[in-house]
């Protein structure tokens, strides 16, 4: 940069002109001292051991660190004498020190930086809710009232129980859990150990505590034995003793060892110095920005009370001085002068805060956006400026706009953006793109920890780093390939072809045809068989038959549709199932399927299928016409026969009867109705009643799902005929079905959902390497060749099903599979038998020494076929001996020509102990791996867990099928890569077919367990060499590639996050920067922090933790700023300790503090979700309900039409989330529960472990019998429903649904608060009132509104509020003034949903939470609402509005009076967009409206309102008035009430002569005037000065404040210019 170039030395020639040059400066600038601002956010929970949150961190490196870690930590704190000068940084260090000793960099880093980022504390805050879960389940160790209290002061302000720890009991800090008994004493731990082990093979009948996926199992542990859980902190000394007691026993296989880390609160005093870090103050929480936003002030809105004194935190640091500010590096000049450091650092703050702008001219911003690209990639650290200039715009804009601009610059920037929007910003982490409005830094440090171990795994394989970031760079095959069923076979009977049949001749054959727009559901009528609708289905089912009418329907309409049939015989396919590996067909003996079925071959054959289907349609007329109740009407023979004779009788010449009985003889029909139904089995289609294919996919055989499918698949032809991959000579289906058809369906292997997923690198190359020392089978003559794919079959060798299962294994084999091999793991139970033993050994001597003979494959499958026979299904005595079995054995081997002599010897030298050593080893992996106990039948191809097996349906057709999609989907690529590799440091003699087969298995299944995104994009199209930054690490097997524009919000946030992640591993990163090109005015008007922890938060004194916190140094004096947080989705922050006004800060009101100072706290965490209902719409309304077990009802909520979109607060814990009692539940189940009856509750497990919350995507299902029912029953309905079962919608609801998304938490319990004991002696039903209030100005309105209500009102009220934006001193007040004045209130809060278009300005996003969530916000028992606008004043009572009959309407607003004409000018409505829009209706104003929930969310307002909300919104120019604006552009759709004139008054628009009338008086803002808001006040509204007056008085006294002089009413008058001297601007409209 040439600005550096200047010689800085000439300004130190001499003190005495350098101090001359800074007195200049400082004579003419601001002598005012500079104001800082500093944030902190911490969270609600208490406190959690740093040392323990190491341990959990090392847990998801790999679970066994975990334990290494504690062992490492109690043998190197065993003799050591505990260091009294065991700081805060001391601790760290030494915890990093310990736990980087398992790791390698840059997992070590990582492990570091997430461990200072406090990212695992909410896992400990889980084990605390499990401890206390576990303490109460015993309640021997409280008494009574101590556990009444316990949970009275939990639930009253904290329903989730966020802040709450756990007690210790009875001063005990460790203790063993096992169902039965708790042990705070380790001897008595010792002696049930002893007597449980003696006793064991009793059984027990107490109720294990439930072991969860994240819980810590020691390795040693054996599966099927008691569980034990030990509750206690690593470093107290009852842990120790406890830990080890339970370490010896797992390793005598005498239980089941399960850690949970906790430390009970007040034991801190007997853990070691270290293990106490972290616990003594709440968890300072870092990864989230904090803007200070400067406020657009058109209309003089600003509190003039005096901020409160008294509030401060602690002393905040100094800014680092090493950025640069305007050219200066200032830490470089005060190393050369530190004696003139005072007046160094004046001229500093001088340049900081004497440049801010906001406005530039037209000509200054044409290259704003140039200029800052060339300044930061010509920067000695680009990361660096690239932070500064975009969290410091306002300061640095004037100076960047005066730099001179190089062409190179801008030519690559104009080149660039010839292939991306300017403007647009995209990032991908190793070529998958991430979503950058959504990222956040724990998501961000997730992905790239996922990467660093799969990449430190490859590397343990020899897999050499170029292939390494290769591998993990490569994207599979998009995911939402389709799976056609190819059923091609001479079984299909269709009954029309479009192309050959007359009755189509008119139709035209052009294919283009298909491309023309028709009206919505019309169809095309092309004369091609595009559209192949094949009906699988067994004729004597009432199903089937009814599907058959369908078609012939469907059919005499001319559906332009091929129609075809398969038909089959449940009974015949449950007869192949028992017998699936042996032909058995010839003993069939027929039933009423099976002559059907050969019926309608012989007059296919003989009269043509239009004949064949008719005599269908026959059967199924007779069926019914025989029986009054059509539904439940019986197939019988004699209906067959009848139709049979009513359809033949015409064209025969013989009687029918006689054919008839010569057909039943017929073989040759015989087998074609066998070869049908064999054909269905062997697609799969037989467990499904009736299934329907449209060109090969699998759809429900509806005329709704035919239909969806229908226009799902015109789609993809036109596609395909408009790119002319289809042409008019193309075989449409055949193309289909050979591009992506499957020989079987099997749902369970081509779900919808991923499938689960397992990483095998750690069983084959690992520690624990089981899979090493498998010997795998091949199909014949195949065994040197490289198996892309690996079948492990994991057999329950006491089980029939599992021995079928490995038939089915064995068969697949003999059938042939040249890209994949089949490896067996065997497990049994303590009883298995010597035979068991005995034939896995046979198979263990087959697989190393025989496998490549011919015959081996048949030899184990003849073996498997006795072994079942003889030992499974027929107990064999041990007296008939073991030597039965050998000679069986041996005769077996002969007969397949494999040497029997060599089984002999080896079985007659078997080892009993060392075959059951080996099945156990083998149950420890299926239980790690699976987490299954013993007895478990899976397959797990590559990875890929399928299980557990249906033994009848599971066929060696399904592993082809798993074999094939597997290739396809997950390893063809891999294969790929690593076929291409030279393998350096491997010994060439290693490089066997089964080492390779070995790295791919190993290699696929853990890039399988990937969570990333499956699209990428072409960033290296982009030039980089004049506007990008570029740092290269070859080493680094991470690679980022981003598009950012320099100067936007989210470059804001992720120059911060790019920053820690080059500080700890040092990733390559391409970051092409793509400015806007032509800006029209500043494009960042805030200034902006990214808070990351560092090293510096942990003290070197004591062992506090002082951070992480924003700082933001010397900001402008004179400046209206707005302070925002930018926090990760799924947090909800609110502030708590601040008094000052955050909407309005103003630094030169700050007086003697030199910073202001706010904290935030994290209340709780957002789990969103969405509904679907397969083949419906989203079950709008559906309620749901979050808990525990204990206390299933804690928050609820309901199922938008919007994406089936919910949300629910949480907090870190275990949660069961179920359907609401009540309606919901009678008529809905959750799918996964789904077991054929639809009659059970439904609950649902849900974890929430870490900040990054959860979305949880879940289908229900409608229970048997309620398919027609709906969920929302309107008015008209209700009063019979209730009548029926009372069940109606909002019956249940008054019960639980007073929790909403949080709203107990300041709810006023009716009894200790009743309306009728508080003062003024309130009766009648109550009121609600709704408010919404940001900033200190608008909470002092509010209180003011809220008096005017109360004085006026005579029944009981209610206020409800929006909790986000109130301050901390006015939530503080409001439970003192509902005491005082004799109201309820509530807090109320929704997170905004991340598919709704987001506002940027806070007053906008303050005016949508007024319309957009008034169906979600409130609770669900609450029918009616008013919203009342802070700044309004009530002189009426409410009751009169509150029952008003809004006509059905579920809205009611008063129109804009329009009777002051000087104001005609600015009534927008009356012209242009909104007079046609209206048409003649009337526009409304917002200020006070009624909301009829019943009838809101009834009709779908909310769902309505925020469509056409997504819609406009997206346009900046619509929506200017957004609260308003809304609902009356949607009043067409959602209609409104118009209240009387009198109900809403306001000088702007109504002028004075109506004044009288007014039943309420808004301070509306006069877009003419401007005038100040409190200035109007006490102008308009007599009463306002003495409301105004009760207030504050009250607010003294209950805060502490002292009270001011206050102006009495004559005063006012004349104090207007005193006022606009006094208060500041605010945002230009009104809330």
């Amino acid at each position: 940069m040439r600005f550096r170039s200047i010689h800085f030395s000439l300004l130190f020639i001499s003190i005495t002109s350098f101090s001359l040059l800074l007195l200049l400066l400082l004579v003419t600038a601001d002598t005012r001292s500079p104001k800082n601002v500093q944030t902190a956010l911490r969270a609600k929970w208490s406190g959690t051991p740093l040392l323990l949150e190491a341990s959990e961190l090392l847990s998801k490196q790999q679970q066994h660190y975990f334990w290494n870690f504690i062992d490492i930590w109690i043998n190197a704190n065993d003799d050591a004498n505990p260091d009294a000068n065991a700081n805060a940084k001391y601790c760290v260090k030494k915890i990093l020190e310990h736990g980087r000793s398992l790791l390698t960099e840059p997992l070590a880093s990582i492990f570091e930086f997430s461990l200072i980022l406090r990212s695992a504390s909410p896992t400990l805050v889980l084990y605390r809710q499990l401890a206390r879960d576990s303490l109460s389940s015993f309640p021997l160790f409280h008494n009574d009232n101590e556990i009444a209290e316990i949970k009275k002061n939990e639930t009253q302000l904290d329903p989730l129980r966020v802040g709450v720890s756990v007690e210790s009991p009875g001063g005990k800090c460790c203790w063993v859990d096992t169902g039965e008994h708790l042990f705070f004493d380790v001897d008595e731990l010792r002696s049930w150990l002893q007597n449980n082990h003696d006793h064991q093979k009793v059984g027990n009948s107490f109720q294990s505590p439930p072991v969860f996926e994240f819980d810590h199992i020691h390795f040693d542990s054996a599966t099927g034995s008691p569980v034990a859980i030990l509750y206690g902190a690593l470093g107290t000394n009852c842990f120790k003793e406890f830990h080890v007691a339970l370490l010896e026993a797992a390793k005598q296989r005498k239980v089941k060892y399960v850690l949970r880390p906790v430390l009970p609160a007040g034991c801190d005093a007997q853990i070691g110095p270290c293990g106490s870090v972290g616990v003594s103050e709440s968890v300072n929480l870092g990864g989230y920005g904090v803007e200070l936003a400067l406020k657009n002030m058109e209309y003089k809105a600003m509190d003039d009370s005096a901020v409160k004194k008294g509030v401060t935190l602690e002393d905040p640091r100094i800014e680092d001085l090493s950025q640069e500010v305007r050219g200066f590096i200032f830490s470089k000049i005060l190393d050369r002068k530190p004696e003139l450091a005072s007046e160094i650092m004046a001229f500093r703050d001088y340049l900081l805060s004497s440049t801010v702008s906001d406005t530039l001219d037209v000509w200054e911003l044409k290259d704003l956006g140039h200029q800052t690209v060339q300044r930061i990639v010509r920067a000695s650290d680009p990361l660096q400026s690239m932070q500064d200039i975009n969290q410091n715009f306002p300061s640095i804009v004037s100076y960047l706009s005066r730099m001179k601009l190089d062409d190179s610059v801008r030519d690559e920037i104009t080149a660039n953006q010839r292939m991306i929007p300017p403007g647009k910003s995209l990032m991908a982490i190793n070529g998958a793109l991430v979503n950058v409005e959504d990222i956040d830094l724990y998501m961000l440090i997730d992905l790239v920890h996922q990467d660093l171990l799969l990449a430190d795994q490859f590397s343990k394989l020899k897999i050499p780093p170029s292939i390494v970031q290769k591998l993990l760079s490569t994207l599979p095959p998009p995911e939402s390939d389709m799976f056609r069923l190819d059923f091609r076979s001479t079984h299909v009977h269709y009954l029309n072809n479009l192309e050959e049949d007359g009755k189509y001749k008119w139709w035209r054959s052009n294919l283009n045809e298909i491309l023309m727009p028709v009206f919505p559901g019309q169809l095309r009528q092309i004369r091609k068989n595009l559209f192949h609708a094949v009906f699988v289905l067994d004729p004597a089912t009432t199903y089937g038959l009814e599907s058959i009418d369908m078609i012939m329907s469907l059919h005499e309409n001319s559906f332009p549709v091929r129609f075809g049939v398969v038909l089959y015989s449940s009974k015949y396919i449950t007869q192949l199932e028992d017998h699936s590996t042996k032909e058995d067909g010839d003993k069939f003996a027929g039933d009423i399927s099976d002559m059907i079925i050969r019926l309608f071959s012989y007059i296919k054959g003989n009269y043509g299928i239009e004949m064949a289907f008719k005599f269908l349609s026959n059967v199924n007329k007779l069926r019914i016409e025989s029986d009054d109740n059509v539904e439940d009407a019986h197939l019988e023979q004699h209906h067959v026969e009848s139709a049979f004779v009513e359809t033949v009788l015409p064209k025969v010449k013989s009687p029918p009867q006689e054919i008839l009985l010569k057909l039943e003889k017929e073989p040759e029909l015989k087998e074609l109705s066998q070869e049908s139904s064999k054909l269905v089995f062997k697609l799969g289609l037989s467990k499904i009643q009736c299934s329907l294919l449209m060109n090969g996919l699998v759809i429900d055989p509806n005329e709704e799902a035919l239909m969806n499918a229908l226009n799902d698949e015109t789609q993809r032809i036109q596609e395909q005929v408009y790119f002319g991959q289809i042409k008019s000579h193309t075989d449409v289906l055949d193309k289909f079905l050979s591009e992506a058809g499957i020989q079987r369906y099997n749902p369970r292997i081509i779900a919808d959902n991923k499938p689960k997923f397992i990483s095998l690198s750690m069983f084959t190359f690992g520690e624990a390497s089981i899979l090493k020392r498998i010997n795998y089978l091949h199909s014949s003559g195949t065994m040197d060749d490289l198996k892309p794919v690996t079948h492990l079959l994991a057999v329950d060798i006491t089980s029939g099903s599992g021995i079928k299962l490995l038939r089915q294994g064995l068969n697949y084999l003999i059938e042939g599979s040249k890209d994949a091999r089949v490896g067996l793991l065997f497990s049994g139970n303590q009883t298995t038998n010597l035979f068991s033993l005995l034939f896995v050994k046979v198979f263990e001597i087959t697989t190393s020494s025989y496998s490549h003979k011919k015959n081996a494959l048949d030899f184990l499958d003849q073996l498997s076929s006795v072994y079942l026979q003889k030992y499974i299904r027929t107990p064999a005595l041990e007296v008939d001996g073991t030597q039965a079995f050998i000679d069986e054995v041996c005769k077996l081997a002969e007969s397949n020509g494999l040497p029997s002599e060599g089984y002999r010897s080896s079985l007659s030298e078997f080892s009993a102990d060392e075959a059951r050593r080996h099945l156990s080893e083998v149950e420890k992996f299926l239980f790690t791996a699976l987490g299954s106990e013993s007895g478990v039948n899976a397959v797990l191809t590559n990875g890929r867990v399928t299980s557990p097996i249906d033994e009848s349906t599971f066929l060696s057709a399904d592993l082809h099928l798993l074999e094939s999609i597997e290739l396809k989907k997950r390893t063809k690529h891999i294969v790929e890569i690593i076929e291409e590799m030279t393998w350096d440091d491997v010994d060439p003699d290693m490089l066997t077919s089964k080492f390779i087969s070995d790295i791919v298995m190993s290699v696929s299944s853990a890039m399988s367990m990937r969570e990333r995104s499956s699209e990428s994009a072409r960033f290296e199209v982009l030039s980089d060499e004049h506007s990008a930054i570029i740092l290269n690490n070859e080493n680094s097997s991470i690679h980022i590639d981003a598009v950012l524009d320099p100067l936007s919000p989210t470059s804001q946030k992720l120059s911060g996050i790019l920053r820690v992640l080059w500080k700890y591993i040092q990733p390559s990163m391409r970051i092409v920067l793509n400015p806007l090109s032509s800006l029209a005015d500043l494009p960042l008007k805030n200034y902006y922090r990214y808070v990351v922890p560092s090293m510096d938060d942990f003290s070197n004194i004591d062992s506090s933790i002082n951070g992480p916190k924003a700082f933001f140094a010397n900001m402008p004096l004179s400046k209206t700023l707005t302070m925002n947080l930018d926090v990760p989705e799924p947090w909800l922050v609110e502030p708590i300790l601040t008094v000052h006004d955050l909407d309005n800060i103003l630094l030169e009101n700050l007086g003697d503090t030199r910073t202001l100072q706010a904290v935030f706290e994290l209340e709780a965490l957002v789990l969103t979700g969405h509904c679907s209902e397969k083949d419906h719409d989203p079950p709008r309304g559906l309620q749901l309900i979050l808990g525990t077990k204990t206390s299933p009802h804690l928050v609820d909520t309901l199922v938008m039409a919007n994406l089936g979109y919910w949300q629910m607060k949480v907090a870190p814990g275990v949660w069961f989330l179920q359907l609401a009692p009540g309606r919901s539940s009678e008529l809905y189940i959750f799918k996964e529960d789904d077991d054929g009856s639809k009659n059970k509750q439904s609950s649902k497990l849900i974890t929430i472990n870490s900040l990054r919350g959860k979305v949880v995507h879940m289908e229900v299902v409608k229970r048997k019998g309620k398919e027609h029912e709906k969920l929302l029953i309107p008015d008209d309905d209700d009063d019979l429903q209730h009548k029926k079962k009372g069940s109606g919608w909002n019956s249940n609801l008054l019960k639980w649904a007073s929790g909403f998304i949080g709203s107990n938490e300041q709810s006023k319990n009716a009894e200790s608060n009743s309306p009728e004991n508080a003062r003024g002696g309130r009766h009648g039903k109550t009121i609600n009132i709704f408010s919404i209030a940001s900033g200190h100005l608008y909470e002092r309105f509010l209180k003011i509104m809220i008096l005017s209500v109360l004085k006026n009102t005579h029944r009981p009220v209610k206020f409800w509020f929006i909790k986000n934006y109130l301050s901390p001193p006015f939530k503080d007040l409001i439970p003192h003034m509902s005491q005082e004045y004799g109201f309820e209130y509530e807090l109320i809060t929704y997170k905004w949903p991340t598919w709704l278009h987001k506002q940027k300005e806070k007053q906008r996003i303050i005016w949508a939470y007024k319309i957009l969530f008034l169906d979600v916000i409130f609770p669900l028992s609450l029918e009616k609402v008013i919203f009342v606008d802070a700044d309004q004043i009530v002189r009426t009572d409410m009751g009169e509005l509150y029952d008003m009959d809004l006509k059905g309407r579920p809205l009611a607003y008063t129109p804009f009076c329009d009777n002051n004409r000087e104001m005609d000018g600015y009534r927008f409505w009356r012209q242009g967009f909104w007079k046609d829009h209206l048409r003649g209706r009337p526009y409304h104003i917002s200020a006070l409206y009624v909301v009829d929930l019943k009838k809101f969310r009834e009709t779908a307002a909310g769902d309505n309102l925020r469509v056409f909300y997504e819609t406009l919104s997206k346009d900046p120019n619509s929506l200017a008035n957004l609260d308003q604006d809304l609902p009356n552009y949607a009043q067409h759709t959602v209609p409104i009430f118009s209240l009387p004139q009198e109900w809403l008054w306001c000088e702007s628009w109504c002028g004075n002569a109506t004044k009288s009338k007014a039943k309420t008086i808004d301070l509306c803002n006069n877009p003419m005037t401007k005038e100040p808001k409190l200035q109007g006040a006490r102008r308009i509204v007599a009463e306002w000065p003495d409301l105004d007056l009760e207030a504050r008085k009250f607010t003294a006294r209950i805060l502490g404040d002292d009270l001011e002089p206050i102006q009495s009413p004559d005063q006012s008058k004349d104090s207007t210019n005193e006022d606009s001297l006094k208060e500041d601007l605010e945002s230009k409209a009104e809330l």
